[in-house]
């Protein structure tokens, strides 16, 4: 059965937040989404522990934080480390895929040029991670 999902979606592009927003509301998902513009401004979110998220959507490429940076901060901690975090960009670069899958992300997924391909991947991905067991639970 499938559940809403808290997710922090860590962002600096207003226009890709936009638009994962946009996803969710043309697919019928009801997931809450907790936004921030960078690495810094996530680890503030996770620090106040209002909401644990279930799941972490990043990109790599960020201002003061980058994503890399952010997960190594995440994974230090003894609470935080769990979230499944899912790395969402376009960089496709090997060695970056490698040190995030090291580090322990939950999964890569590169954004298609393609709007419809696009969705098709974010739908994909909330499905599994919506009937997925969740430690934050």
């Amino acid at each position: 059965m499938s559940r809403v999902l808290n997710i922090l979606l860590i962002e600096d592009d207003a226009i890709e937040v936009m638009k994962f927003n946009r996803v969710l509301k043309s697919l019928g998902l009801n997931h809450k989404v907790i936004e921030a513009g960078n690495g810094e401004e996530a680890l503030q979110i996770l620090k106040e522990r209002n909401i644990i998220p279930d799941i972490i959507l990043l990109d790599l490429n960020m201002p003061k934080i980058n994503g890399i940076e952010f997960l190594g901060i995440l994974k230090s901690d003894e609470v935080l480390r769990y979230i499944p975090s899912i790395i969402l960009s376009t960089s496709n670069n090997h060695k970056d895929v490698l040190e995030c899958y090291r580090i322990g992300i939950a999964g890569y997924l590169i954004k298609p040029l393609k709007y419809e391909d696009y969705t098709e991947r974010i739908r994909k991905l909330l499905e599994y991670w919506s009937t997925n067991e969740l430690t934050s639970q």
